[in-house]
This record gives structure tokens, sequence and C-alpha cells, in this order.
């Protein structure tokens, strides 16, 4: 009886959360896909090993300044699909323009930050050989920072009004870009020099231009089609407005900072151990960001439905949004968690056939199994907070645990133990299965809170004063 109510209770929510979802992981494994086609395409030059070390540093470099902008963001999942539950579409358009505003604001401070990587990079005792196309591939990645943080404006507008299928055919299509990007301008075709490295940097300038233009074009045509009044929205910045973005998207931006730093520091400190520990590390890490993209989408979902019923005073389909999400997330990681016991050296051999990279490379891959299910958990119980307005509790889980306990944690066993790359793995394996168990402690905490009401009455006040303050 008990097992027949839960499903009902499930089947509910899983059909508008799946149509929902569906494009948005398609979206996220085109992100991914992206930065798997750089490595594969540089893969293939004659020494493998230096180039994909080469794009593994830049690459994880620029994200963890470039992912802290996006990050900030994330505060339009909260308002957009608040105010669209509550049927306030022309709430969501002042969103989107200063959620513009903020992009353009906070470019020049991530660019000048990202240059200051450099004497960063010079400073480690990293292989001269990977240095010397990292820093180069690194300054190129940088000129994509603004048509980057314009695509995660459009993109969380759009998706927190359900649009979520222009943006799955964005990224899509922006994954024949890069590639034709990537063969035209690393090899030299079509009348290109060979740029090698350095031609993969701007191949993925390039498609995240294209990727920035066809949702602008999109929400322009879906507001011509539908008269939703996106031109008739106020031009002029709103500070009010654009703090409360800073307010809700500083936490999760900072989250994702800590996230994706600690596995900078975890790349440049195994950079250290010679290029092929690096390749390898890279390898392995990708497949496990491919894999991650899958909960990230349902998070991106859970946060729209988990918004959108607050937005409309429903603490049941909230409830229900959340926990339909987790059990999507974790029950497709914990099948990951699977392949990647039974099938490793398959999985690296989609990278590169060389055969000093397939065994250190499948050994990180065991490493990452086991966290695979605590991975899928943290990242949807992420989405279902910030659906709730609460960005803060992921933050400090991921300082805590991650800086805390992970990082030192691997490497003592890298170093101290002599474990070398599996071993910091390990510590980070750590961690994430802790974040992942307190993260599910404290949605299901929230959770419980929805009946009283008190998130609900919070944004939609918020959103109220907002409208009146833009009004006057």
């Amino acid at each position: 009886m008990i097992k027949r109510l839960f499903l009902h209770y499930i089947a509910e929510e899983a059909r508008p959360m799946i149509r929902l979802a569906l494009p948005l992981v398609l979206a996220e494994l085109g992100w991914m896909t992206m930065a798997i086609v750089d490595t594969m395409m540089v893969g293939r030059q004659a020494d493998s090993a230096v180039a994909i070390g080469a794009v593994s540093l830049g690459s994880i470099l620029f994200n963890s300044a470039a992912i802290f902008g996006t990050g900030l963001m994330l505060g339009l999942d909260t308002l957009v699909s608040h105010s669209y539950g509550a049927g306030d579409v022309e709430d969501c358009h002042r969103s989107l323009v200063n959620g513009v505003y903020l992009s353009l604001a906070i470019t020049p401070v991530l660019m000048g930050v990202i240059r200051l990587f450099e004497p960063l990079l010079r400073s480690l005792d990293i292989q001269a050989s990977v240095l010397n196309q990292a820093i180069p591939y690194l300054r190129t990645l940088n000129w994509g920072t603004l048509p980057l943080l314009l695509y995660f404006v459009f993109r969380r507008y759009l998706q927190g009004m359900n649009l979520a299928k222009p943006v799955m055919f964005a990224l899509v299509s922006a994954n024949l870009v890069n590639l034709a990007g990537n063969w035209a301008l690393v090899y030299g075709h079509l009348g290109f020099r060979p740029m090698g490295t350095v031609g993969s940097g701007w191949s993925t300038c390039f498609a995240r231009t294209y990727m920035m233009a066809v949702l602008l074009a999109y929400a322009l045509y879906y507001d011509h089609r539908n008269k939703t009044g996106l031109r008739n929205a106020a031009r002029l910045p709103n500070m009010p407005r654009v703090w409360r973005l800073v307010y809700l998207g500083l936490p999760a931006a900072t989250q994702f900072g800590l996230e994706v730093g600690v596995f900078a520091v975890a790349t440049a400190l195994i950079g250290r151990l010679g290029a092929v520990a690096l390749a390898s590390h890279q390898v392995a890490l990708n497949t496990a960001s491919f894999t991650y993209m899958v909960p990230l989408g349902i998070s991106a979902a859970a946060a729209v439905r988990v918004g959108q019923a607050l937005g409309r005073q429903d603490a049941h389909a909230a409830s229900r949004a959340g926990w339909t999400a987790m059990l999507l997330g974790t029950g497709f990681m914990g099948c990951m968690a699977v392949a990647f016991l039974v099938v490793p050296r398959a999985i690296v051999r989609i990278y590169t056939a060389d055969p000093a990279l397939i065994p250190p490379a499948s050994a990180l891959l065991f490493v990452a199994a086991f966290f695979q299910l605590f991975d899928g958990m943290q990242t949807v119980a992420t989405g279902a907070l910030r659906g709730a307005g609460d960005t803060r509790t992921p933050m400090l889980c991921h300082l805590c645990f991650y800086w805390l306990v992970g990082l030192p944690l691997g490497a003592y066993l890298c170093f101290r133990m002599g474990f070398g790359a599996p071993g910091m793995w390990a510590g980070l394996s750590v961690a994430l299965i802790m974040i992942g168990s307190a993260l599910l402690y404290f949605w299901r905490r929230k959770e419980r809170s929805f009946a009283a009401g008190y998130l609900p009455a919070l944004e939609i006040a918020t959103a109220t004063q907002m409208n009146a303050d833009e009004r006057r």
C-alpha cells in the first residue's frame, strides 16, 4: 500500500519533470561534449599527453573564474520561476534585463582574474612543454567570457518560463560549430593555418558566441509571436533587483567556484606528477563531468519546478518536485557507477589510444565509481534548495567538506602516502560522499518547512516590493 502511494506521489510529477529536464539534460551533455571534443581533437596531435594536459590546465583555470560569474546568474532561477509561477511574466522580463547588466559589469573583473592565473601557473613546478601550450590556450578562452555569461542569462530566463528546447538546440548545434572549428583551426583546414591547442580555444569562443546569439534570437522571436511585452520592459538597470540577483546568486556562485576551484587546485597539484598523470586525470575528469551533466540538468529542472510551485504557493507540489528529481538523478548516477567499475578501459579508449594513458586513467575511473551516487544526490539537492531560495547551505557544505576535508586528505594520500593521482581522487571522493549526505538531510528539512509557507511568502513579497520600487 505504501509503495503504491509513493509511486502515485512520484508519477504525478514525473511527466512534467522529465519533459522539462530532458532538454536541459541534453543541453548539459552538449555543454560537456564540447570539452570532450576539444580533448579528443587536441589528443590526436603528435604529443597527446602534453596537448591534453595543456587543455586540462587551461580549461579548469578558466572555469574556476568563469563559473563563478555564471553562478551569479543562478539567482534568475529563483526570481524568474517564482514570477512565472505567480503569473507575472512582466517581472520575468525585468529580471532578464538586470541580469544582462550584471553580466556586463562583472565581465572585466573576471577577465582580469583569469589573466592573473598566468603568473600562478609559472610559479608551479609544471612541465615546461605543458605550460607553453596551456597559457596561450587560457588567453584565448578568456575572450569568450562575456558571450558565456550572456548565454547563461538568456538560458535561465527561458528555462524559468518552461522554454527549455531552445537551450537544448543551442548547445547541440553549438557542438557542430565547435567540431568544425576544431577541425579547421587545430589541424589547419579550409585555408587556416594549423594552430594546435590555441585553435581549439578559438573554436570554443566562437561556439559560445553562437550559443548566446541563438538564445537571444529565440527570446526576441518568442516575445514577437506571443506579445509578452519583453520589448517594452524597462531598459535601465534597477539596483534593488541587481542586488537581489547578487544576493541569491553569490552563494551559488561561491559554491560553484569552490567546487571547480578545488578541482583546479587538484589539477595543478597532479600536474607536478608529470604529463601522463595530468592527461590521465583530464580523461577521468572529463568522463566524470560528463555523467555529472545528467543530474545537473535534472537539478536545473528541479530548481524551476520547485520555484514555480512555491510561486503559486503549492507546498505539496514543491516537495513532490524535489523528491522526483532526486529519484531521477540518483538512479542515473547509480547506473554510471556500475559502468565505471565494469568497463573503465573501454571508456578511456574513447579519448585516446595511447597505451601509457589507459591504465592510470582507468584506475581513476574506478575511484570515481564510488562517488557517483552521492554526486548525483548533492547536485539535485542543490537545485531543489535553489528553487526554494536557499543558496547558502550548498555553499557552506562545499566549503567545509571539499576544502577542509577532501583536498587536504587527497594531497596527503597523493604525496605523503605515495598513491599519486588516485590518492587525490580518493580524498575528493570522501568529500563528495559527505556533501551528498549533508545536502540530502538539509533538503529534507527544507521540504518539511514548506507547509508553513514561509519561503513562498518571502520571495513573493520581495518581488512585489521590487515591482513597486521600479514603477515608482
